[in-house]
């Protein structure tokens, strides 16, 4: 991390803007909702009072670089030109523009395409504005997600100092299929979500790149793309940036302070999103056990006559918990993790961005330095004795020499000081650029924020209530089923002696006939048949 110290004319001066703020406030909070770069902003030292302009015509080149008189500054005079009052004009300009709202894009309609080669999905783009350099107030599109991915190079490429917003991943959370309808509505939102931020953008709705996007056929799209910079210009750029971050040596404590930010935020975020990942795995684990634990309640009430209603009440309170369980899933993969995942790879784009406002710092850095250089082979000129120089050997005069030597550094100075003016101009509205994208970020940032963490709480207490309402019913049907068989027990009357018959109560039984007891005659009369027999 840089330290701060000055590298360009002298020690203990700024060196140009990416030297001449003071530090901001650290104690930047990645998760705070109320943290906005406004108190960032009044705590800086922006220097004195001089506007800014970022559009096509320079400041003079004499009230910059030169003392009025025609000379270059002397080193350590202060070039630095960003002030406070230039940042408050930018950031009403972007609210004026924010309010103006001709611009408006829809996606919808995912369709599947079906080719030799491959399979695919176009989104349909519906555009509608009042805009006179459109040459109609509405279009209709056909765009798959390639040529999502082509506008963001694009205007990546043509606005390297702006935070362009991030496109969804290419591939599911959870590996869906790509052609499911759930991987579908996310897509399709996300999708919605980039587009949005890119039309109520102040500068990037106006992207000549954008316009084709929007407007041109499917064929004459197909001819801009392969017109798009090739993988070694790309790998250029992004080398370029990497090496400003090394060699840079004078960063500013507030882009220092920045790239700390940025840093901590991306952290936290993907804190988030892994902690959110494996809660999404443990309820999906819980939802197969629950869909797996309330059949085994049914099949049991079939074999239990006595329990059948409580085992069925209890499968229905199952069941109803793992349905409740199911849309809690969803509306946490689809609802909580595409804004932590957008936010992850926001700041990924705000990381890249910081390195390319690096890149045209160390440009800028890297004059100043050869302009010092040059001026100082000038001086030492004046004291040099050219008597035994290369021109002198070849037989012209010393003084000749000197002269003609003197002439190529003052043209070199020049056109340094030419290229000092410029870089310094690309430095500030690199700086201007990046505090109002910054600044409208955490807006979105605040309001998307608050809004998945309502809408996440929402949804758990939803959930629990469903879960409670279910098994408060499940407790209410079986102490119903409770009570109905005790009244019924109550209500069969039974004896009170198993041994005593109950004489005002019929049986069924039939008591068996007592032997009949035998008479004299009868017993006589048996005797003598039997001896009648006997004889």
């Amino acid at each position: 991390m840089a330290d701060g110290t000055d590298s360009g004319f002298s020690e203990g001066q700024p060196s140009g803007p990416g030297g001449s703020s003071g530090p901001i406030s650290p104690d930047l909070d990645p998760l705070n909702i109320t943290t906005s770069t406004v108190d960032l902003e009044e705590s800086l030292d922006m220097g004195a009072e001089t506007p800014l302009d970022c559009g096509p015509t320079p400041r003079s080149f004499y009230t910059l670089f030169t003392d009025g008189e025609g000379d270059p500054k002397a080193a350590g005079d202060d070039i630095t030109v960003f002030t406070q009052s230039s940042l408050a004009g930018l950031q009403l300009d972007d609210a004026l523009a924010s309010d103006v709202h001709d611009l408006f894009v829809t996606v919808d309609d995912p369709e599947k395409h079906i080719t030799n080669m491959e399979s695919y999905i176009t989104y349909r783009v519906t555009t509608k504005t009042t805009r006179s350099d459109y040459d109609s107030h509405e279009y209709v599109v056909r765009r798959r997600y390639q040529d999502f991915l082509w506008l963001r190079e694009r205007l990546e490429a043509t606005n390297p100092t702006h935070l362009i917003p991030p496109l969804p991943e290419k591939h599911s959370f959870r590996r869906l299929d790509r052609f499911s309808p759930e991987f579908l509505k996310t897509r399709q939102a996300a999708l919605q979500k980039f587009l949005s931020r890119i039309v109520d953008h102040p500068t990037l709705s106006f992207n000549e790149n954008l316009t084709i996007f929007l407007t041109a056929k499917a064929w004459e799209l197909a001819s801009h793309r392969k017109q798009a910079q090739g993988i070694m210009g790309k790998m250029g750029s992004s080398m370029r940036s990497m090496a400003a971050g090394y060699m840079m040596k004078n960063r500013s404590p507030e882009y220092a302070t920045m790239q700390e930010y940025v840093n901590t935020f991306g952290a936290k975020m993907g804190t988030i999103d892994r902690i959110n990942q494996r809660l999404l795995k443990e309820m999906t684990d819980y939802e197969q056990d629950l869909r797996e634990f309330g059949p085994v309640f049914t099949l049991w009430s079939n074999s239990e006559t006595e329990l059948a209603p409580a085992m069925l009440g209890m499968a229905a309170g199952v069941e109803k918990c793992e349905k409740a369980l199911e849309q809690q899933i969803s509306d946490q993969e689809h609802v909580f993790a595409p804004p932590v995942k957008e936010y992850i790879l926001y700041a990924e784009a705000m990381k890249a961005v910081l390195k390319r406002r690096d890149s045209i710092q160390m440009e800028y850095e890297l004059t100043v330095e050869e302009l010092n250089r040059k001026r100082n082979d000038r001086e030492q000129l004046k004291m040099s004795d050219q008597s035994y120089s290369l021109g002198a050997f070849m037989g012209k005069d010393p003084e000749e020499v000197r002269q003609q030597k003197r002439t190529k550094l003052d043209a070199q100075i020049e056109e340094l000081l030419k290229q000092v003016e410029v870089s310094n101009d690309n430095v500030e509205c690199a700086n201007a650029d990046l505090k109002a994208d910054l600044e409208r970020w955490h807006r979105n940032k605040r309001r998307d924020v608050k809004e998945v963490f309502s809408e996440l709480c929402d949804r758990n207490i939803q959930y629990y209530q469903e879960c409670l309402s279910a098994w408060e019913e499940t407790l209410q049907e079986i102490n119903q089923k409770s009570e109905l068989e005790t009244a019924s027990t109550l209500a069969t009357p039974t004896s009170s002696c198993p041994d005593t018959p109950n004489l005002a109560t019929p049986t069924s039984s039939v008591t068996p006939p007592l032997p009949a007891t035998p008479t004299k005659e009868g017993t006589e009369g048996g005797a003598s048949e039997g001896q009648e027999v006997t004889q």
